[in-house]
């Protein structure tokens, strides 16, 4: 899988050529693996110069586990037939597959004046902003990254940093399997539960909902609550 080229998108997220996060590209890719698309995230950033758009990958994933780089494999408790995947975010164990969406944002962070706490605050404020719509009340906690309904997780948040690019991001439950969170400790969290938001009521169409959601991320990505310095590594990567 190269860095796509196409101007591929859901219906009614917009396509923007504007410098800085907030007027990111925004690409729908469908439904991809995880690998080549990992690889297609670290050749874009490792590519991009000062001239290169800021872009969000919105996406579902096939079947996978992915492991941070310094996680403890004991937290995958029985992965069964579903491959596993070490990458090069922090973090623990989670889990991707279809009826999930993941949104990747490719950014310059100097570019942006947009600091690593403050993207994940975007990212996470995005997600609550979207469920309020549909009467959900979530909430995000500041030392466990990623966004909560009732104390069982919706979205997963974990970042990499690489020559002043973001890459990796968020995955957002919608309506998928979630027996295979069974399978692993989440976050490196034993017995926590993970939800969704066509369980709590929301949509079910994962397109329908990257649609939806990249305006809004986009609108926080624009007024982000503070900068923090930028360094290369892992941050916040509980996802």
């Amino acid at each position: 899988m190269n860095v796509p080229q196409a101007r591929l998108r859901p219906q009614g997220a917009r396509d923007d050529g504007d410098v800085g996060g907030a007027g990111a590209r925004v690409r729908w890719l469908g439904r991809v693996p995880y690998q080549p698309t990992w690889q297609a995230m670290q050749r874009f950033t490792d590519l991009r110069d000062a001239d290169t758009l800021d872009e969000i990958w919105l996406l579902e994933h096939e079947p996978v586990f992915t492991l941070g780089m310094n996680a403890d494999r004991a937290h995958l408790l029985d992965p069964g037939a579903i491959p596993v995947l070490q990458i090069d975010r922090g973090g623990q164990v989670t889990y991707h597959g279809p009826g999930q969406l993941v949104v990747y944002p490719l950014i310059d962070l100097r570019r942006a004046q947009l600091g690593v706490r403050a993207l994940v605050s975007a990212l996470e404020r995005s997600v609550i902003d979207y469920a309020a719509r549909f009467g959900i009340q979530a909430e995000c906690r500041p030392q466990a990254p990623g966004v909560y309904v009732d104390g069982r997780k919706l979205a997963s948040v974990g970042l990499r940093v690489r020559r002043g690019g973001s890459y990796h991001g968020m995955a957002l439950n919608i309506s998928m399997d979630l027996e295979p969170f069974r399978r692993i400790n989440p976050c490196g969290h034993a017995g926590l539960e993970m939800t969704q938001l066509a369980q709590l009521g929301g949509p079910s169409d994962v397109q329908q909902v990257a649609a939806e959601l990249a305006p809004l991320l986009k609108l926080r990505l624009a007024s982000p609550p503070g900068a923090v310095t930028v360094r290369d590594g892992t941050a916040c990567a509980r996802a």
